[in-house]
């Protein structure tokens, strides 16, 4: 955005014989533009490096006196430093885009997060947008299965082929106490009748890895340590792309959703710059960078990048997000009494 010099353009009016209230009028037309969009803001969030730069430097190119200072780890690392800033009385996020609902669901019920309608919000499925605006949507991030194509005989269809007893010591998988999206998909996964907690009981019998996060299983699957993997689906595709040897595949069950929320922390100092960088994350604008960079965008009326699927191609799998957050530390222990705490 280009700065504005308003005495140069008070002298120009004024010689132009404008009148004083004209000139008023215009500076705070300027005013407003300009729309206090400046200072620091501190960004936490658990996006790859390269695409939550790619998101700062766009802000930036927009609202160049603004400055963002980014902090990034997997969801429930953010979460923890979160906690421990607030423990300590000084949350130095202004900002926070991570994994999914259930983790802004425990902020709210913390009072930690700042109502915040964004009028971008009107262009997002109703669904995705919290009613007090505590968080909204920001992408469709689909966790399907990601494919080794020199490894594998074929295409699977189903979740079952990773607790198949050909695919045995073959699969990964992200892990629950470091991923949001896993945890997530925990939750929601064994909530489903026709999967639920035999499920991953069947992928501990058939010796499923787990990895930190979902690069881990993408970087596993397409060397070819392993054959199969659970990742969300822009991983995979972006890597096949980019000449890896692998496929994405949505299971014919259904795949379960995330949608990496967007807030404003509730103690920010800079909630004019701060609710300026969730309009843009939400605006046209912001969700034609996030099909660029290759997620399925949010934001009605935007195509998915290739490869990748809409939500009404996908067969959804959901579970009520109160049960979950209520459940979530239940589920990682049990997790972690099957798996360990990995």
């Amino acid at each position: 955005m280009r700065k504005y010099v308003l005495p140069v353009m008070a002298i120009a009016a004024l010689s132009a014989g404008c009148s004083q209230e004209a000139l008023q009028s215009g500076e705070a037309a300027e005013e407003q533009k300009e729309g206090g969009v400046s200072g620091t803001l501190s960004f936490y969030t658990s996006q790859p490096d390269q695409d939550a730069q790619a998101l700062v430097t766009a802000f930036q190119d927009k609202y160049p006196e603004a400055k963002v200072e980014t902090f990034r780890s997997g969801t429930e690392e953010v979460i923890s430093k979160l906690q421990a800033e607030q423990q300590a009385g000084s949350v130095q996020a202004d900002v926070l885009l991570v994994a999914d609902s259930v983790t802004f669901e425990s902020l709210k019920e913390s009072d930690m997060l700042m109502d915040y309608k964004s009028p971008e919000a009107a262009h997002i499925p109703e669904e995705f947008v919290d009613p007090d605006g505590a968080y909204t949507g920001t992408k469709v991030m689909a966790t399907g299965l990601v494919v080794n194509t020199n490894e594998a005989e074929g295409m699977p269809t189903s979740w079952n082929v990773l607790t198949d007893e050909q695919s045995k010591g073959k699969s990964i998988m992200p892990s629950p106490f470091y991923s949001g999206a896993a945890a997530y998909n925990l939750g929601v996964i064994t909530r489903q009748e026709e999967l639920g907690w035999d499920f991953y009981k069947s992928l501990k019998e058939s010796g499923m890895g787990i990895t930190k996060g979902n690069g881990g299983v993408l970087e596993a699957v397409a060397s070819g340590e392993k054959t199969y993997g659970m990742v969300v689906d822009f991983v995979a595709a972006r890597a096949k792309q980019e000449g890896s040897p692998v496929e994405l595949v949505y299971p014919k069950e259904g795949v379960p959703v995330i949608t990496e929320p967007i807030g404003i922390m509730k103690n920010t100092d800079n909630e004019e710059t701060a609710r300026a960088f969730v309009d843009f994350v939400l605006s046209e604008e912001g969700q034609k960078l996030a099909s660029e960079i290759g997620y399925t965008p949010i934001r009605e009326g935007i195509e998915a990048p290739e490869g990748l699927r809409t939500l009404d191609e996908m067969k959804v799998l959901s579970a009520d997000t109160a049960e979950l957050l209520k459940a979530r530390e239940e589920d990682k222990e049990l997790f972690g009494g099957m798996f360990g705490q990995q």
